[in-house]
């Protein structure tokens, strides 16, 4: 289960996310479930750093909606970030995807969360 992260990271890993959806299922109503989706957040910000740095100009709708919509399900789940994954996913998106839609959605979304009145960041 500790490797597991690292392996979403990567793109093309849906199963790997498929599992991670059934140890949440697993994990529900305990008191990791929160750690847990917070490795889940990171993994997902990283993960999408990671393919908007590989395919710079050329997105790649079919892989990347699936992790925004993830990132946003989960952003509002957990609630908090950690600022170094925050940084690196919102200059990577902004340098690489500011003109996709859901992309900027997603982010604006996460903005609207992250920076109310009682948030850390």
């Amino acid at each position: 289960m500790e490797c597991l992260p690292a392996a979403l990271e990567r793109a093309g890993s849906e199963q790997s996310w498929a599992v991670a959806d059934a140890i949440s299922t697993v994990l529900k109503d305990t008191e990791e479930l929160h750690s847990w989706r917070r490795q889940l957040l990171s993994a997902c910000m990283k993960g999408l750093v990671a393919i908007y740095s590989s395919s710079k100009e050329e997105s790649k709708p079919e892989v990347e909606r699936p992790m925004l919509l993830r990132l946003e399900e989960l952003l509002g789940v957990v609630g908090e970030v950690d600022p170094d994954d925050w940084c690196s996913l919102v200059k990577t998106g902004l340098k690489y995807r500011y003109r996709d839609g859901t992309f900027l959605k997603v982010l604006n979304a996460a903005i609207q969360l992250l920076y109310k009145e009682e948030s850390s960041l």
